[in-house]
């Protein structure tokens, strides 16, 4: 950051009343979350995205208190089956009377605890993998490298479809296991690359010579340098989790009956879709929402984890600017 000439800066006593204090980017003493923190508020479509989520939080576990009906409970009365919005079925009902509004708002907490859990678990698999095998290397790295490459050659998709019969009636976590099983290989890649710079760093040889354990050096010393990518991944990985849940639930190999998840409340509305438009659209319109919040977050992490970015450097070039007309 530039800094102004002295001679050049007016004292505080004569600033004129009224004059919008010049922000700094970087101020001396300043933490960097508080930095980063910053610079995420800058981003309009970060708040945005930041916003819907936590809006979509509080309507999923608000949603179901607001309302008399239960997602597994049915109208009695047949003249209220499949009919569209109104003020006793706020998002319409089902061929069976079952409300719409209750059963998206328990697809939506579904889907947001899959994202969210299924993501942490696919980043922290590949932080461990990767780091593990760029930082010991020998046959640790050959091993997990084999595993990795295993792994992106088989068919995903289809091996969790062929085995989600089997785990049915279980628990739905068995389901988020399958899918982060799948998911973490090419991040775990991109962390070995990092670990094998990073272990040759003069605080990484410090700590080896200084006999720490090199699990502990893993878990002190690389993983927080990574936590800038790692960050990133997860807010990724929210949105690619979701997407896959509801692909495989589509499909009748996600969470099954009866309990429900936004895919297969757009499956079971897909063929009424035009007919019938409530019994879809609610439904898919979370779930675009659910993705494009989390990937307008990500952008903006992205941009306020790295100095390097353009939005970092253009906030950058008018500090300096400002603090030279000052």
């Amino acid at each position: 950051m530039t800094i102004p000439d002295p001679v050049l800066v007016a004292p505080p006593a004569e600033e004129p009343t009224g004059a919008a204090p010049v922000e700094t980017g970087n101020r001396p003493g300043m933490s960097r979350g508080r930095l980063v923190l910053r610079r995420l508020l800058r981003r309009k479509l970060s708040v945005l995205g930041l916003g819907i989520l936590i809006g979509l939080f509080l309507l999923a576990f608000v949603g179901p208190h607001l309302t008399m009906w239960n997602y597994t409970s049915q109208d009695p009365d047949p003249s209220h089956w499949l009919v569209g919005p109104s003020s006793l079925h706020w998002f319409g009902t089902t061929e069976i009377g079952e409300d719409v509004f209750a059963q998206t708002m328990r697809g939506l907490q579904k889907s947001l605890i899959i994202g969210l859990v299924g993501a942490l678990l696919t980043t922290g698999i590949a932080a461990v993998v990767g780091s593990f095998a760029g930082y010991f290397g020998g046959w640790i790295d050959r091993s997990l490298l084999w595993l990795i490459d295993l792994l992106l050659v088989l068919p995903s998709f289809l091996i969790i479809a062929i085995l989600s019969p089997t785990f049915r009636g279980k628990s739905w976590l068995l389901f988020v296991v399958l899918l982060a099983v799948f998911s973490w290989m090419i991040t775990s890649r991109v962390i070995r690359g990092l670990a094998i710079s990073l272990r040759e760093r003069e605080f990484v040889q410090a700590a080896r010579f200084m006999g720490v354990h090199p699990v502990r050096i893993v878990f002190r010393h690389l993983l927080p340098n990574m936590a800038s990518l790692l960050i990133i991944d997860y807010t990724i990985n929210v949105g690619v989790v979701i997407l896959g849940e509801s692909a495989l639930s589509y499909f009748g190999f996600g969470v099954q009956p009866p309990d429900v998840s936004l895919g297969t409340l757009i499956r079971d509305g897909t063929t009424a879709a035009l007919t019938f438009p409530w019994l879809f659209v609610f439904a898919g319109g979370l779930l675009t929402l659910i993705v494009l919040s989390v990937n307008f977050i990500g952008d903006g992490l992205r941009d306020a984890l790295d100095p390097n970015a353009p939005f970092a450097k253009a906030a950058s070039k008018r500090v300096s600017e400002g603090s030279r007309t000052s």
